[in-house]
């Protein structure tokens, strides 16, 4: 399972208790709900309107499952969540849609490339996924076959930092799929062969460490592989990706800023040698896509 983490230092006993009264909540105004309709059972009757839309929009048309209701077997077994208010539903789809469904669909060689690729599952959590180790898991991917939303009941387009998450994490888990069948561009592991970190440390690491060590992100040191889904993630949804992460400060007068622009160069080496492999695999220009998801943003 791939995943993208946060670590919360403080209020976590305060945020599980709250969590689990919500869950509480939820499991009691709601017993006689099914949760574990298959929406590829032809003898389903769909009733709601809502249900409808989901068969015809994403199961019909893409193959894709999309799992709302609550259930336990979407999470680990000592993971803990919440389920989406039953009014983000829709607008969730709907923000999915803008913003990944159709940019892979209207660049050359997409459509193909997300038909045949899709997740066959979508999850959608309404908040976080708090972990036992003080962590809080912000989306996940299994296998290329699910991928998982969270934080749904915050929903706010306009709101940059929910915004990015959301994209974040499904492009970078939707960039696991090249590689998990492509495996990883040739010598990309030896850009920055030292920058990685030990099993379990990356969250202990600065924005501006990493990006010393030429990674534009934490996370993206804990793997090669999570290195690789970054690189592509940051770049789709980061209007600012160049300033931050290519263009060369002027003028250093600092070892921090030297640093800086070290790390921009190896990123800089990094991009090339990911858009160069995306393409040789899927057909899809990165950069292409990059602006047709960037149009959607401005």
């Amino acid at each position: 399972m791939k995943t993208l983490l946060n670590k919360y230092k403080s209020i976590k006993l305060l945020q599980a208790f709250g969590l689990s009264l919500v869950i509480v909540f939820f499991n009691s105004c709601y017993p006689e709900e099914n949760l574990n309709v298959d929406p590829y059972d032809p003898g389903i009757v769909l009733e709601s309107e809502l249900d409808v839309y989901i068969q015809e929009a994403f199961t019909d048309e893409f193959g894709i499952a999309i799992r709302y209701k609550y259930n336990n077997n979407n999470v680990g077994p000592f993971e803990r969540v919440t389920p989406p208010k039953l009014e983000v539903v829709k607008p969730m789809l709907d923000f999915i849609e803008y913003y990944w469904v159709e940019p892979y669909l209207d660049v050359q060689n997409g459509e193909d490339f997300f038909r045949k690729n899709v997740p066959a599952e979508i999850v959608l959590l309404g908040g976080f996924i708090y972990n036992t180790d003080g962590t809080v898991t912000l989306g996940t991917a299994d296998a290329g076959a699910k991928i998982t939303f969270t934080n749904v009941n915050s929903i706010d387009p306009e709101d940059t930092d929910w915004r990015d998450l959301q994209l974040r994490t499904v492009y970078h888990e939707f960039a696991h799929i090249v590689h998990q069948e492509n495996k990883l561009p040739v010598a990309f592991e030896e850009i920055t062969p030292s920058g990685y970190t030990s099993p379990g440390s990356w969250f202990v690491l600065t924005d501006e460490e990493a990006l010393h060590r030429g990674y534009v992100s934490p996370y993206s040191t804990s793997s090669p592989n999570e290195d690789y889904a970054e690189i592509v993630a940051f770049f789709l949804y980061d209007p600012l990706f160049y300033e931050k992460f290519i263009n060369q400060e002027e003028d250093c007068q600092t070892q921090n800023c030297v640093l800086r622009n070290e790390g921009r160069l190896k990123i800089e080496e990094k991009l090339a040698s990911v858009s160069s492999h995306y393409e040789s695999k899927t057909g899809i220009d990165l950069a292409e896509l990059r602006n047709e998801i960037q149009s959607r943003i401005n």
